[in-house]
């Protein structure tokens, strides 16, 4: 792929100019006809040879085009916070919406880059760093962002006479790194490492593009094009599944159904053990171990099942200043012009500290799907980005638990009827409610999927019978504590 580059092609001035202001326009008019229709999103991901240029492409880039609408995402090696999570929490966290441009500038490739051009590569840890970066970018192209990314590339000679080129002056010496200054002795395997990368990660929903950089003119006019071309592709590339997230059969069984729903706990005993487990709790959550983790608790279950009493003697024995809860609800429209998981990842726990979210990322595979707000194909497939994503988490630290609080319709009917007298309580029930219990066994068979396909070991479910408050509430406090202790 690097043969053409490394002849080092140029344009003159004359060729040019006209071309300059051809492409100019076109940038221009493309990215206003991407704003207006606001259904894709672009992320160029700027990589290559150190000394090809690729900083001033990235400044040209948003020259050329609206930079109001453009997001130049650039990263150094992971600090502070970034360490505390997933390597790729940071890409998340900052995807632009759709109709908007992002410019990544030290992306998630650059572990893969460093690996696969070291004297010894260590190929095991590339084969698993591209098979994360496939999975990655397969979810965000199935979920509306376009991905093109650029390889910079010239020739040993042409990199090293740029370099000094650019010394030779005062107003461009800056530009030029110690980092570029070594690229010259270490070329061939420079280029030998960027081969291997391209090869691993080459796709049609996220393809590499190779840009001749040693001449500026030619650097240029061949981003643009690159760039150009990506914003005029109507629809989405067909993505292979070698490349997706892939969830193992299952067996599914009626696990809802199989339930002890008759467990109960007195109240003198409850009083009792409801002490003992959240000092044991806070005394984990305390702890100096667990200041190189972090806790994930995850809270489902049917409408009235008293998830939010459960958070509650969680939260009790925690210090205020250590946990976050994120109740969500129906994505609303800053959410929906990202992925679906975005929101998620934006809220993920630093060491230390906890996250509970009542009702979760699995409201994809639920309610979506009940609802038919999905189509079919994407909540199937969510059940491998699901637990791709939980994997992450476990990977970077955290201790993540999912608690499923059942209960029975008949007891859901008297909660409800409950909560319609209370006036402390009616806020909670609400028209969605009743709907939701004339599709109880439409919900319930989506549970049980859902159970089957995403219980795995780095994040376990627990289902708990709640129709007794007081019961359910131990479950869900000694679950958290045995895996705490276990863990810690």
């Amino acid at each position: 792929m690097f043969a053409e580059a490394e002849t080092d092609p140029s344009l003159s001035k004359e060729e040019f100019k006209p071309l300059e202001a051809r492409l100019r326009v076109a940038l221009l008019n493309a990215q206003y006809r991407r704003l207006e229709s606001a259904d894709k999103t672009l992320l160029v991901v700027v990589a290559g040879i150190d000394g090809a240029g690729k900083g001033a492409t990235v400044n040209l880039l948003n020259e050329w085009m609206d930079p109001r609408h453009i997001k130049t995402l650039a990263y150094g090696p992971p600090e502070g916070d970034e360490q505390d999570r997933p390597p790729f929490w940071r890409y998340w966290k900052d995807l632009p919406p759709k109709g908007s441009t992002g410019i990544v500038f030290g992306s998630w490739y650059a572990p893969l880059i460093i690996e696969a051009a070291r004297k010894k590569p260590d190929h095991e840890a590339i084969e698993a760093r591209a098979a994360a970066i496939r999975r990655f970018e397969a979810m965000l192209a199935a979920e509306g962002v376009q991905i093109i990314k650029l390889w910079f590339h010239l020739s040993a000679k042409a990199q090293q006479d740029r370099a000094q080129r650019l010394l030779a002056s005062p107003e461009t010496s800056w530009q030029v790194s110690p980092v570029d200054l070594k690229v010259y002795k270490k070329y061939d395997r420079i280029r030998a490492g960027g081969q291997v990368v391209v090869n691993h990660t080459d796709s049609g929903h996220a393809p590499w593009v190779v840009i001749p950089s040693a001449d500026e003119n030619m650097r240029s006019a061949r981003t643009a094009e690159a760039v150009l071309a990506a914003m005029r592709q109507r629809g989405v590339p067909r993505i292979p599944q070698s490349f997706l997230a892939h969830s193992t059969p299952a067996r599914i069984v009626d696990r809802l159904g199989e339930m002890d729903y008759e467990a109960r706990v007195d109240k003198a005993d409850y009083e009792s053990e409801l002490g003992l487990l959240q000092g044991r709790l806070a005394r984990a959550a305390r702890s100096e171990k667990f200041l190189e983790r972090s806790l994930v608790l995850v809270f489902e279950g049917q409408d009235a099942a008293g998830k939010g009493g459960a958070i509650r003697r969680v939260t009790h024995a925690l210090d205020a200043r250590q946990f976050d809860i994120t109740p969500v609800a129906a994505p609303n429209s800053y959410e929906l012009s990202r992925p679906y998981l975005w929101r998620f990842w934006r809220q993920l726990p630093r060491h230390g500290r906890v996250a509970i979210f009542d009702r979760s990322w699995y409201g994809r595979v639920l309610v979506e799907r009940v609802e038919k707000l999905t189509a079919p194909a994407r909540w199937r497939r969510a059940y491998a980005e699901i637990n791709d994503f939980e994997e992450q988490l476990a990977a970077s630290g955290a201790i993540v638990l999912k608690f499923w609080l059942a209960v029975t319709a008949d007891v859901q009917l008297e909660r409800f009827k409950e909560r319609e007298k209370s006036p402390f309580k009616n806020f909670k029930i609400t028209p969605d409610d009743w709907r939701n219990r004339d599709k109880w066994k439409e919900y319930a068979a989506a549970t049980n999927e859902m159970l089957a396909r995403t219980d795995v070991a780095h994040a376990p479910w627990h289902l708990v019978s709640a129709n007794d408050k007081r019961y359910a509430r131990l479950q869900v406090l000694r679950h958290i504590v045995e895996a705490m202790e276990d863990q810690l």
